[in-house]
């Protein structure tokens, strides 16, 4: 049987795809890719891809859903990490948040995986994003 290689693109539900395609562009540096929208049922979908990586997130507007915050204790999405190569790296991007105002905590150890360091920050919904760094050898 084959392997999964890798995750394809993430699709993520927001209130508001203009207000958060420019956020995840400019905080994550994600390009837009496509767009999509079906005015029948009010979907809007818009992929955004990494440059370089390869990877994409699908910020996805539903017409009729209920708009209450994004709460990690309710069944579904926990939280995203995205992984960057080294700790300096991840300080690049502590400074890099910090500068565009996003509040995060500080570079902090992780208690999941001893040795890696993690960044913790919220989107414009409040849904959960890390920037993790695994343990160096």
């Amino acid at each position: 049987m084959s392997k999964l290689m890798s995750v394809h693109h993430l699709a993520l539900t927001v209130t508001d795809v203009d207000r958060s395609v420019p956020w995840y562009a400019r905080v994550l540096e994600l390009e837009e890719f496509t767009r999509r929208e079906d005015p029948e049922t009010g979907l809007r979908k818009v992929v955004l891809r990494s440059p370089s990586e390869g990877f994409a997130v699908v910020l996805v507007e539903h017409q009729d859903t209920e708009r209450p915050r994004f709460d990690e204790r309710r069944t579904g999405l926990d939280h995203v990490a995205f992984k960057v190569s080294s700790r300096s790296e991840l300080a690049e991007w502590e400074a890099r948040l910090s500068e565009y105002g996003v509040v995060h905590s500080p570079s902090k150890g992780s208690r999941t995986l001893e040795g890696s360091s993690v960044i913790v920050f919220r989107d414009p919904d409040g849904i959960q994003l890390e920037i993790w760094a695994d343990p160096e050898v």
